[in-house]
């Protein structure tokens, strides 16, 4: 005689999962013959909330393709500026230092500064270049003329803070170099509210962006260390 093998009962985890798909199957069920009987009534509203979804995604999808292109074509605009101001400072580096001063005059006359002097001596106390802002500001900016593959120390930095804002009453100090900046003195002009114009700032403001537009930069934007290798390898060390 055999034995009936008795049934297993299902666990409570799968009765849970039963239910849910029994509930989700019935609802679908009811919802189907809602539409079925008032498709008439309410067909309008099904296309077009459809309708309206569809153009949300297409609207969601072309705002994040334009984000995206116009932040490539910002990053290659800024590449571009970089890479022909560098190309255009090789008439730079040959100038002498006093030159140099003269020529950072000029940038600042062609960006609308007024009352523009060269002190085109030293014991200047850091006041290479003075002058007055379009919008009434007292400029006063230190210039360094430097190889290309130097490094402006933080004791010349030091000295600027020192002098721009107490002794020549500066409203806007800027230290215009044509190499980069050490850390150091790097992180001194961002303390201390410096414009530190880099090579690679100066190239772009000699290529013809204003002054005003690179004054809240404020010693950022040097580069980040593949920047810099690649920097070494085309100047040396």
């Amino acid at each position: 005689m055999t034995r009936k093998r008795r049934r297993r009962r299902p666990s409570a985890a799968r009765r849970r999962y039963e239910a849910r798909r029994n509930g989700l199957l019935g609802g679908g069920v009811l919802a189907l013959l809602v539409l079925t009987a008032f498709w008439a009534e309410i067909w309008p509203y099904v296309v077009g909330t459809a309708a309206t979804g569809a153009l949300g995604g297409a609207a969601w999808w072309l705002w994040r393709t334009d984000r995206l292109i116009r932040g490539r074509d910002s990053r290659w605009r800024e590449a571009d500026a970089i890479g022909a101001g560098q190309r255009s400072l090789a008439e730079v580096d040959a100038m002498s230092w006093q030159e140099f001063e003269r020529y950072v005059a000029d940038l600042c006359r062609r960006d609308g500064c007024t009352d523009v002097e060269v002190s085109g001596r030293s014991g200047d106390l850091g006041a290479d270049v003075t002058g007055t802002l379009p919008d009434g500001r007292r400029l006063v900016v230190q210039c360094k003329h430097y190889a290309p593959h130097r490094y402006v120390p933080s004791g010349d930095m030091q000295k600027f803070v020192g002098t721009a804002w107490l002794h020549h009453k500066a409203d806007v100090a800027v230290f215009a170099a044509t190499c980069p900046f050490s850390k150091p003195a790097l992180a001194l002009a961002v303390q201390h509210g410096i414009l530190a114009v880099h090579r690679d700032l100066l190239g772009v403001w000699n290529t013809g962006t204003p002054l005003p537009e690179l004054l809240p930069l404020n010693g950022t934007g040097q580069g980040d260390s593949t920047h810099r290798r690649r920097w070494k390898d085309t100047y040396g060390t």
